[in-house]
């Protein structure tokens, strides 16, 4: 594990401990798990982006083509 000395205003600190103690766990492992949610999200965004590069819009046609043109049930409307 890795050590980090992180310095932040005053208001961010205040919001950072009164949320940390609001879900019972330290300021640590809150800014651990709000790292980890942000490094998710940039993470799923390049995944997204390298999956459209290979995208092609003729199988998505072919795809689509596959769909019945029926009313859906009443549950999925």
């Amino acid at each position: 594990m890795s050590t980090i000395s992180l310095r932040l205003p005053e208001s961010l600190h205040k919001a950072v401990r009164d949320l940390a103690k609001r879900e019972n766990i330290s300021i640590n492992q809150f800014i651990t798990l709000a790292t980890a949610e942000k490094l998710a999200a940039l993470m799923t965004e390049d995944y997204i982006q390298e999956r459209a590069k290979r995208a092609s819009r003729e199988k998505f046609e072919q795809v689509l083509a596959k769909i019945p043109d029926i009313e859906p049930e009443p549950y999925d409307r």
